[in-house]
This record gives structure tokens, sequence and C-alpha cells, in this order.
């Protein structure tokens, strides 16, 4: 069974719904959850915010965040991920925030940082990462970083 099977699965059987919002995986994530039959059963809707404004305006990232921390950030995907479930009602929402490369990196933000965020039921989690590879490979190690927060997540729920 995949990782994205398991995630779907576990949502199926407490109920729950997800959501998704996406930066440096610009929908890879959502679209790696829906390669799983059944899905439609727990995910209702995805989000693609790759610019500042769409963060504030869909999934309600503060100016203010965006200002003091910037786009790639623990701030920034925990707020993804926790607006990301309340504007579709979900259970779960799960966000990606980073640089995928070749370019825009820094030497405090370098090519390959991603934050990953997780809200189930208003509890947050952000997890750091620092991926190898191109542009594409940053992309993919995320998603798969991102399904296994989730998976995590619902196992350690009470």
């Amino acid at each position: 069974m995949s990782k994205e099977e398991e995630l779907v699965n576990k949502l199926t059987n407490k109920k729950y719904t997800i959501t998704t919002a996406e930066s440096c995986t610009g929908g890879l994530l959502s679209g790696t959850i829906v390669n799983v039959s059944g899905v439609s059963d727990v995910l209702n809707c995805a989000f693609v915010t790759y610019a500042n404004e769409a963060k504030e305006e869909l999934v309600c990232v503060r100016h203010e965040t965006l200002g003091q921390y910037g786009a790639v950030s623990r701030q920034t995907a925990a707020e993804m991920a926790a607006g990301c479930a309340k504007a579709a009602s979900a259970d779960m929402g799960l966000s990606t925030t980073g640089i995928a490369g070749p370019g825009g990196g820094t030497e405090e933000k370098p090519v390959g940082l991603v934050y990953i965020g997780c809200s189930l039921h208003g509890n947050v989690s952000v997890e750091r990462y620092e991926f190898t590879g191109d542009r594409q490979d940053v992309r993919r190690q995320a998603v798969s970083a991102a399904i296994d927060l989730a998976i995590h997540c619902l196992d350690k729920e009470k």
C-alpha cells in the first residue's frame, strides 16, 4: 500500500476530511492524494497559494506574519494549515511552503528548505526540512514528507 493510500484509508476510517494549502509543491500534494480511489470521500478541496496574496485571501495567513517571517517560515506553514482547514471546514489541513529552486535561495533560507504544516482539529504541527536535488526532487520529497506528517498526526491523535 502506498503512503497516500494509507493516508486516505486512515481518514476514511475516522470519517475525517482533508484539504491542502500548497505553495512550493504547486498542487503535487493534492494531485498525489487524488491518485487514490475513494478520495472523494475525504478530500473536499485544495488550495494552491503560490503568491502571498493568495495565502492571505484564500487561507487566512496574516499579512503581518508574511511581513515579519516571510512566506517560507514555520509561522506561515502553521497559518496555512489551520487556515485551509477552516476555509474548507475540514478536519485536517496540510500545508507546504518552501524554496524548490534552483533560484530563490539565500544563506538563511537555502534552496530545498521546506516547512510542512498539519492542522488536525486545530492542533497544529510544523516540521522543517532541507531537501536536496533539483526542483522536481524537492517537490516530490516535500509531498512524501507531508503525507508522512499527516499520517503521524492521525496516529498520535487520542
